[in-house]
């Protein structure tokens, strides 16, 4: 009897998480408008359920595309009869999945303590959220942990502060996982994290920036969708707040801010990925940060970490005309790539977002630039493609390592020009 209960347990579980068995990545290149105008209605086929991990922006650039097992075969015929050019990047995403999970599954070390905490998996938010209060224990003259708010589902939104002392002094602001399947995101503000507070008395460069400014860093920023994706779809992009009128659940909080909301690097559909919300803030995720940040009235530094194409990118994305600080920007992206580059030879692109990837508004570092923050910054980590969202956990040390430097330059440029 009680292994028959065992059995429908984990039947159960099991039923409740999406799976991805033959599914495929395909890798997109448009030759044309009329072509990038096909692929763009193709993403709007519901029916097809596909996933752009990689947007259609413009002809010659590659987009990715997630296609499920059972549309496989009528995505191709139309690319093929329309002769777009593609390519499988993935072949079977829920074998990466699996591995994913047979890793995190492995016996781990769970004693409360930062240096034996295993940055090298992925954890889930339970863990993380542990972790914090572990570091704050660790270091507790250094580091405290704040809450700036609920979530939709009411988990709390957690950012650890650094600070030497003082009140309302210059702020860097950092943020990890608002896209919730960007789980090497996550990783790499733990990471980061236990960076910032080891170092500290130790590398003169975080000393003086600490002695002098403070550092916030919300470690998971969309909570609700990151637990999402580990109890029931890995892949969840978005928030988990309902839709009015729509099956469809979430809003995409990189699109939901007050920085050229609505126009047409976001979508007004519920269902799509990119879908912008009802209203900007409308999500609650992203209305703690604004409020955070507007009440703190002294952030010099924005920086919002995501994955994946690896690239350093600042404002704007909502608009084609320049930053007023463009040369600045450029030249401080240019030297933190460059030194990125110098650990493991990891190349990275840099530019404004609208001429470095595509239009996009309603982004945060639009925002935040627009609210005065000078050094906006969004980093798109690890790798170009060959995995995607699904980065081995054998490479969130390599990344997080990398990541380091390209945050410390700008971190030190901002301690170094303050206005």
């Amino acid at each position: 009897m009680k292994i028959l209960l065992l059995f429908s347990t984990l039947v159960a579980a099991n039923c409740s998480e999406q799976l991805f068995v033959g599914d495929q990545v395909l890798r997109i290149v448009a030759s044309n408008k009329e072509q990038l105008t096909l692929l763009r209605v193709l993403g709007e086929q519901e029916e097809l359920q596909v996933d752009f991990w990689h947007h259609p922006t413009s002809p010659g650039h590659p987009a990715d595309l997630r296609v499920p097992f059972s549309s496989l075969q009528a995505v191709k015929l139309f690319l093929e009869s329309n002769r777009i050019p593609y390519r499988i990047m993935i072949k079977d995403v829920q074998e990466l999945l699996d591995e994913e999970k047979k890793n995190m599954t492995k016996p781990r070390r769970t004693e409360r303590s930062t240096s034996t905490f295993d940055f090298a998996s992925y954890h889930t938010m339970e863990e993380i959220y542990n972790w914090m209060d572990t570091l704050v224990q660790d270091h507790p003259s250094l580091v405290s942990k704040l809450q700036i708010g609920q979530s939709y589902e009411n988990r709390p939104l957690y950012v650890l502060k650094f600070s030497t002392g003082g009140s309302n002094r210059p702020a860097i602001w950092l943020d990890t996982g608002i896209h919730s399947r960007e789980w090497i995101t996550q990783a790499t503000g733990v990471w980061t994290a236990n960076k910032i507070a080891e170092e500290y008395g130790q590398d003169p460069s975080v000393t003086a920036i600490l002695d002098t400014m403070d550092i916030f860093l919300e470690i998971i920023a969309n909570p609700d969708g990151f637990a999402f994706t580990h109890s029931s779809n890995r892949l969840w992009r978005k928030t988990r707040s309902l839709n009015a009128g729509s099956r469809c659940v979430g809003v995409d909080p990189n699109r939901n801010w007050d920085a050229g909301f609505g126009g047409s690097g976001s979508s007004s559909n519920p269902c799509s990925e990119i879908y912008r919300g009802p209203h900007p803030h409308s999500e609650r995720e992203v209305k703690a940060i604004v409020d955070f940040i507007l009440s703190h009235g002294n952030v010099k530094s924005a920086i919002s970490i995501h994955s994946y194409s690896q690239m350093l990118l600042f404002p704007y994305g909502y608009k084609t005309t320049p930053a007023a600080h463009h040369q600045e920007l450029n030249e401080l992206a240019k030297k933190a790539v460059s030194d990125l580059a110098a650990v493991y030879g990891t190349k990275y692109t840099y530019g404004s977002v609208v001429d470095t990837i595509y239009p996009a508004d309603g982004t945060a570092t639009d925002w935040a630039y627009d609210q005065g923050v000078k050094y906006s910054f969004t980093m798109e980590l690890r790798d170009t493609g060959r995995y995607g969202f699904l980065l081995p956990s054998n490479q969130i040390l390599p990344t997080a390592t990398e990541t380091w430097p390209a945050l410390l330059d700008i971190m030190v440029h901002v301690l170094e020009h303050p206005y």
